[in-house]
């Protein structure tokens, strides 16, 4: 198994070099790609990268078919395993592609849980703001909602990717991939109190940290788990009974602004999708288009509007 492991220890330094992949990313193709070493050594056969026979990858689809494995995963693990070869080709390490024609599942499609417009307010509004953890949390669920970041993109904001006083924030995506997507008013209150009334007044900011925006109580940047402990914590204080994680509000985002009768296209721009049509279609999506999408339809700015109208009447 020598030659499989130079092989794979080369493919992982292409991923992170060549394709600039986040370490995330990179364990999740190696681990793939080790599902195929484990079927080889459970089958007793030894054959190096370029031996695998077409015939033995259909057998192994079948064997993980009969794991106890879902859809989701077996697809997953075969499109690894895919990069994989196609990666060797490239390479000039195999002279035809093996993997080609491998079949994967039909995915059953699970309707993602998602949160009314009602049920969000209430999270929005069950934080303690006279507290400085209830200060930074609202604004990291206003910033949430309010754009739509996945929660990796959300703990990695930088100070330096705020540009609040045109309405945007920058967002390093998967794989480095750079996007500017639109933020509303509401959102900008809420980061704007939480760096001149928590952030601001933080004196034990680590140099490592000094430029994220939303840091713990040690002064470092905000964990995967910490985030959704944090929407964990506001689903239950709302008496919400889904089960709602930093996805559900990044798929509320999506869902409002459609349902309020957004263009599709403006939307999954500003969620950053990575499918080759998506970044056909809307990689060149004016930026003040968007802002005007999220503007016109996300009921937060919609609200702002209704009690501006209201001031004014009473003025």
């Amino acid at each position: 198994m020598d030659d499989w492991h130079k092989k794979m220890d080369d493919y992982r330094s292409y991923l992170k070099v060549e394709r600039s992949f986040s370490e995330n990313t990179v364990d999740a193709y190696m681990r793939d790609t080790r599902k195929l070493l484990q079927y080889l050594d459970a089958k007793k056969i030894k054959a190096k990268p370029e031996e695998v026979t077409r015939e033995q990858l259909e057998d192994f689809v079948s064997w993980i078919a009969d794991s106890d494995l879902v859809a989701n995963s077996q697809t997953r693990i075969i499109s690894g395993v895919r990069a994989f070869y196609k990666y060797l080709l490239v390479e000039d390490m195999i002279d035809h592609d093996p993997t080609a024609f491998l079949k994967r599942p039909r995915l059953e499609r699970k309707i993602p849980e998602v949160l009314s417009v009602a049920e969000m307010e209430k999270m929005l509004e069950s934080f303690d703001l006279t507290s400085t953890y209830g200060i930074r949390n609202r604004a990291m669920l206003e910033t949430m909602y309010a754009t739509g970041l996945r929660v990796s993109e959300l703990i990695s904001l930088r100070l330096t990717d705020l540009f609040l006083d045109t309405g945007f924030v920058r967002i390093i995506g998967k794989n480095n991939k750079e996007r500017m997507v639109p933020i509303g008013e509401d959102a900008i209150n809420a980061i704007e109190r939480y760096i001149e009334q928590v952030r601001n007044l933080q004196h034990n900011i680590q140099p490592e940290s000094a430029n994220v925006l939303f840091l713990n109580h040690r002064g470092s940047k905000m964990t995967r788990v910490m985030a959704f402990k944090i929407v964990k914590d506001a689903t239950a204080q709302a008496s919400i009974e889904k089960n709602v994680s930093p996805h559900t509000i990044r798929h509320s985002f999506a869902t409002h602004l459609t349902e309020g009768g957004a263009n599709l296209r403006a939307v999954q721009d500003m969620l950053g999708h990575e499918t080759v049509t998506t970044t056909e279609i809307y990689a060149h999506m004016d930026k003040e288009y968007l802002k005007e999408t999220v503007m016109l339809y996300h009921p937060r700015h919609q609200q702002q509007k209704k009690k501006k109208k209201k001031k004014k009447k009473t003025a």
